[in-house]
């Protein structure tokens, strides 16, 4: 039996939930960010044509295209959009799968013998666009790189089925760049001996690309002929990772409290980026001498930064620690997690801030996440104990 896979893509879905609140918005070369030293998070199609592109620095958009208006993302309202079209695509398949803020895969294999699934992926579509105002485009294949390919060919609001039978025809003459796991420096090093197209890929020896680019050679060559056997992961906001840590002897100290959780979130969002996971819900728990337990959460954006993260932990245990009592354990959790591709809070981080990030998770992979930490992070005592909580 072939297996039917859609994907859904919300198109420029920042750019869209801005101007569902300001009509002002439509039609305009539009840029989500923060400010001239910040980077885009997200640009309209209007800007896109003057070669705007997201995570390129704002000074550097505002160059390529100087009549486009620069807007502040409202963190809240996405997540709550988010949600929202979740819930409405989550109500209506048996499996869906929750890729990043913005994206679905939906695993509709069997139901072709009840409904149509191209018609019934439309339907859903037309649903969330109804429920939400958002605009979303999707495709309907055998499996998910070649639904998420097509996706991308038929942006913005665009509707598309690939067959088994034309999945090489769809993907020969394509840029091997549309290929989800091709990046800048893939695209540079099979460039330079000639592979520009999928086709081309496609007929590459297996052992060649694996001489050219190691173990993923074999995986490239596969989505390259339209082969993706990765399943459709069953969506779930219940997973979590946490950290805890009990100390030796009860304390009142808060500034060393106050240096503990930073370090905690700081080790928990370096987790959440290296797997690719953001975050919408930060709990702190506390344990006094006597045993007594108290948590308090937040939920926030989507994010995956340290900095966010930290600050809204030290609010939050600001606003738990109210007992002028010795504590025995501080915890630290993040919750509500989905798979996403906007590693950090692209709405008000500065060039240096990513640039920063990216060159602290490079040693961190390199040396081991304890390699480089920000000072407030550091614990310099002995005999402290860690417990890594799991991922549920």
């Amino acid at each position: 039996m072939n297996h039917a896979i859609a994907h859904m893509d919300l198109d420029a879905f920042f750019v869209s939930c801005a101007r569902l609140h300001n009509s002002e918005l439509n039609g305009i070369p539009l840029i989500i960010g923060g400010g001239e030293r910040g980077v885009v998070a997200s640009c309209s199609y209007e800007a896109r044509y003057f070669g705007v592109r997201s995570a390129m620095p704002i000074r550097m958009a505002l160059k390529l295209c100087p009549d486009a208006k620069v807007v502040k993302g409202d963190y809240e309202m996405f997540s709550k959009l988010s949600h929202d079209v979740t819930e409405i695509i989550q109500q209506r398949v048996p499996v869906m799968e929750k890729a990043s803020i913005d994206e679905f895969y939906l695993d509709l294999t069997g139901m072709d013998k009840f409904f149509g699934c191209y018609q019934w992926t439309r339907e859903i579509a037309a649903e969330v666009t109804k429920e939400t105002g958002l605009p979303i485009s999707f495709a309907l294949s055998t499996n998910k790189t070649v639904s998420k390919i097509g996706t991308g060919e038929s942006k913005p609001s665009g509707k598309l089925e690939i067959k088994e039978k034309e999945i090489r025809p769809f993907l020969n003459p394509l840029s091997i760049r549309k290929i989800p796991m091709v990046g800048e420096a893939t695209f540079q090093l099979l460039s330079r001996v000639g592979i520009r197209t999928i086709k081309t890929l496609s007929e590459m020896p297996v052992l060649a690309l694996q001489q050219m680019i190691g173990k993923n050679g074999t995986e490239l060559w596969k989505k390259a002929n339209g082969i993706d056997e990765a399943p459709v992961i069953p969506y779930s906001e219940r997973k979590s990772i946490s950290k805890e840590h009990t100390f030796s002897n009860d304390t009142m100290d808060v500034f060393a409290i106050r240096s503990l959780i930073s370090g905690m979130a700081e080790e928990l969002a370096y987790q959440l980026r290296k797997e690719k996971w953001l975050t919408s819900t930060v709990v702190i728990k506390i344990r006094y001498a006597n045993f007594d337990t108290e948590t308090k959460q937040c939920k926030v954006a989507y994010t995956a930064a340290d900095h966010t993260l930290s600050r809204i932990a030290l609010d939050l245990f600001n606003k738990i620690y109210t007992r002028r009592m010795r504590l025995r354990l501080i915890g630290l959790r993040f919750t509500g997690l989905v798979h996403g591709n906007h590693q950090m809070n692209l709405f008000e981080d500065t060039e240096e801030l990513m640039n920063l990030y990216q060159t602290m998770d490079r040693l961190k992979n390199r040396f081991g996440s304890d390699a480089v930490r920000r000072a407030s992070g550091f614990d310099f005592s002995e005999g402290n104990v860690d417990a890594q909580k799991m991922c549920k």
